[in-house]
Parts: structure tokens; C-alpha cells; sequence
């Protein structure tokens, strides 16, 4: 599990490709130094396992499924990419619950400084099946980082960035119409869930007491 706090910013260095798989090799000053061979690593946003560690880059192997639904399809040598590591048992919760399950991939809008102001607008565009999830104020992790929504417009969302959030992960290197990595609040999955049992259990006793009167 993940808090959407990047820790580093990693720069790829290959992508290997054997069959549909691939492997992508990621350089970095030190992250790698805590990993070992099987230890979990979130690559902007998405939960990988390093099969390949070296002292300033590691190795992931990528699933067909990875690389088509996340936003690693756009990726090529010298591209940034956020790391974050596992947050520990005894660590504390800086962002919110982030699970490196990417839900869909959006699309950046624009990166714009905000008028008298060191802060940017970071805005993006999200697949229409997500946008129910999402709420004013609500959290969501965009390539892995954790942000607080700010505003939502139709299948567009707006969020404020700080100077430290641009300069610390691949935010500003990213182009107009890139996708990017997008997971809700895991919390909102589980909400809407149980609402949907609740209903669905409502309406099983409310048929039920329709057949009992003769109905």
C-alpha cells in the first residue's frame, strides 16, 4: 500500500520487449538502495515488482495488461517517472490510501501557473465512468501522486499544484494530451458497493412483502 507521496523521480532507462512482455528498466539516485529482488515499487502510480536490482536503476516486468491500461504505453528512454516505496507498518499517512491499481487513464489537459500566484492549475480529462467517483475536496491520485480535487467540470477535474508537487515528480514534463495514470479514492468503490447491496436487499423485501399480501 501507498500514500501518493513520491519519493524520487526515476528516469527510464530501457524497455525490453520478449513476446507481448516487457521489461522496463528504471535509473535512480536512491530509491533502488531499498530494494531487493520481490519488493513492491509504485511507477507513477502503478505497483510493480523489482525483479532486477541494481545500485542506481532497477527492473519490472510488465504484463500486456500493464501496458496498454496504464499510461507506461507512452513511455520511451528518458522518460520521468515518479517511485514511491510500500509505506511501512509503523508509517504515517501523508496523502491518502493509494493501492497502485491504476482504475483508468485521463488525459492532461493543461499544466498553467496560477495568476499572482507560485501555484499551478493542473487540469484533467477523465474517462466518463470514473467521474462518479470523484468529488470536490474528495482525494485522487494522478501518475501515482496524491491531489486533492479543487474543481470538476463535466469529465474535466482541477486540481491545485504547489511549486514542491511540480518540481517533484514528472508533472512538468509531461505534454498536452498525455495520458496519465488515474486511481479513486478506494474508499468510494467500497461506499458504492454496500449502497448497492443495501438497495438491491430493500427491494428483495419490499417484493417479498408484495407476494405475502397477494399482490
Amino acid at each position: 500500500m501507498f500514500t501518493g507521496i513520491i519519493e524520487e523521480v526515476g528516469q527510464v532507462a530501457a524497455i525490453g520487449k520478449k513476446g507481448k512482455q516487457r521489461r522496463l528498466t528504471i535509473s535512480a539516485s536512491h530509491v533502488p538502495a531499498q530494494l531487493k529482488r520481490g519488493s513492491s515499487i509504485a511507477v507513477s502510480g502503478v505497483c510493480l515488482t523489482a525483479t532486477a536490482v541494481r545500485k542506481l536503476s532497477f527492473g519490472a516486468d510488465l504484463a500486456q495488461e500493464t501496458w496498454t491500461r496504464t499510461s507506461f504505453s507512452r513511455l520511451k528512454p528518458g522518460a520521468l517517472v515518479n517511485l514511491e516505496l510500500p509505506m511501512p507498518a509503523s508509517g504515517r499517512f501523508d496523502g491518502h490510501i493509494v493501492q497502485g491499481h491504476v482504475d483508468g487513464t485521463g488525459r492532461l489537459v493543461s499544466l498553467t501557473p496560477i495568476p499572482g500566484a507560485e501555484d499551478y492549475w493542473l487540469t484533467v480529462s477523465v474517462p466518463s465512468e470514473l467521474t462518479r467517483y470523484i468529488v470536490h475536496k474528495g482525494s485522487l491520485a494522478i501518475e501515482g501522486i496524491s491531489l486533492t480535487v479543487a474543481a470538476i467540470d463535466g469529465a474535466e477535474v482541477r486540481l491545485a499544484i504547489i511549486p514542491h508537487t511540480a518540481e517533484a515528480t514528472n508533472l512538468r514534463s509531461l505534454k498536452c494530451g498525455d495520458p496519465v495514470n488515474l486511481e479513486i479514492d478506494v474508499i468510494a468503490k467500497y461506499v458504492e458497493k454496500m449502497m448497492m447491496a443495501e438497495t438491491k436487499a430493500r427491494s428483495s423485501i419490499t417484493l417479498e412483502s408484495l407476494v405475502r399480501e397477494g399482490f
